[in-house]
């Protein structure tokens, strides 16, 4: 039976009934890592015993992405990939098939040798966490004194390489303030993209105290100012696990229209905020497959059944794909179908897939 709201948005990527093909497939190489962050989406730091092995990966994750042809960037992840044994064996499998594979990385590992190995793997990016413009802010988040001085010597060495290297920061009180001081760092190490994010609550998150999640309103404007930025700095900025960014940018867009002004670079457009269950999936170490990576909502296991089966089959992926079930102040908004709320920040604040998204001020009643 056709799902709900169907007939009118079959050629929607985004619609209920559209069979998800991934831009960005995220694999969780190992539960293992270095570091201790405040912030992890995981609830462990070392490697898990039944963790998918080499062949496994190859099998289910390499070659199904390119049997499938679907174009995805399969991006490895973690803890930190760089802790997995066979990561060489693994990218020259994914080279070999045509798979393009990018590094989500702490860089604390990475050194000139490592660096030239991953580009002579065919590497082209690799994004790496710095939560500070400086060594006690970021190393206070990362758990691991001197991790921020280890960091930026590895993206010294990928950028040496000729990787690109995409900065991700997420942000909360304890950073807010260090927005320019970061586009500054940023630009100062050559990377070519910052990647703001937003707390989400789950891991080791949740057990950080409520009041350190910036407000809607400390929200609002922290992305405006990225979006001005977008339009001085020669640099991409794209916020993360914040789709109401889609909203900020129209909005300004528009209202430098209203003023006769001339189009301005802003925010990194993306076809919707929320890519959870189209635009992305997530794979944890051990196979189970989920809607993203803070979304704690396991829609397959690649030991049971294929990935295309996975996506073409998921009724919590499909759910994540119609914006007529949104609730609160998400539900009827102007611009759900451009961004569609954080589902991972709704479920793990209120416990509902489809509540409100809590950063967003879009509708919010005013103070008596």
């Amino acid at each position: 039976m056709p799902h709900p709201h169907s007939l009118a948005r079959l050629a929607n990527p985004f619609s209920p009934d559209a069979v998800p093909t991934p831009r960005l497939v995220f694999w969780e190489t190992t539960g293992g890592c270095n570091l201790r962050c405040v912030h992890c989406r995981r609830e462990w730091d070392a490697e898990q015993p039944n963790e998918l092995n080499t062949d496994e990966a190859k099998r289910w994750l390499i070659d199904a992405i390119a049997d499938a042809r679907w174009g995805s960037i399969l991006v490895f992840s973690g803890g930190e990939p760089m802790m997995r044994r066979d990561l060489y064996e693994l990218l020259e499998h994914a080279r070999k098939r045509g798979v393009t594979a990018a590094l989500a990385t702490n860089a604390t590992l990475v050194n000139d040798t490592v660096a030239e190995k991953l580009a002579s793997l065919g590497v082209p990016r690799a994004s790496v966490s710095l939560d500070g413009a400086d060594a006690a802010t970021h190393d206070a988040f990362r758990g691991m004194p001197g991790s921020f001085e280890q960091a930026l010597a590895g993206i010294r060495s990928l950028r040496k390489a000729g990787i690109e290297v995409q900065i991700n920061v997420t942000f909360t009180k304890a950073n807010r303030d260090s927005a320019p001081a970061m586009l500054d760092l940023v630009q100062k190490l050559d990377a070519c993209a910052l990647h703001t994010f937003l707390l989400v609550p789950v891991g080791c998150g949740v057990d950080l105290p409520d009041d350190i999640r910036l407000e809607p309103a400390e929200v609002e404007k922290l992305l405006t100012y990225f979006d001005a930025e977008a339009g001085a700095r020669n640099l991409e900025i794209r916020a993360t696990c914040a789709p109401q960014a889609q909203r900020i940018r129209q909005q300004r867009a528009r209202d430098r229209e209203r003023r006769g002004l001339p189009p301005q670079r802003g925010l990194a457009p993306s076809s919707k905020g929320c890519l959870a269950g189209g635009g992305i999936v997530f794979v944890d170490a051990i196979g189970k497959v989920f809607p993203c990576g803070y979304l704690p909502m396991e829609v397959g296991d690649l030991r049971k059944q294929s990935l295309a089966d996975i996506l073409k089959g998921s009724q919590i992926l499909a759910s994540l794909r119609d914006t007529n079930l949104l609730k609160g102040r998400c539900q009827g908004c102007e611009y759900a179908p451009s961004c569609g709320g954080c589902r991972a920040r709704s479920y793990g604040t209120v416990g509902d897939l489809f509540g409100e998204e809590p950063s967003c001020p879009m509708g919010a009643r005013a103070a008596p």
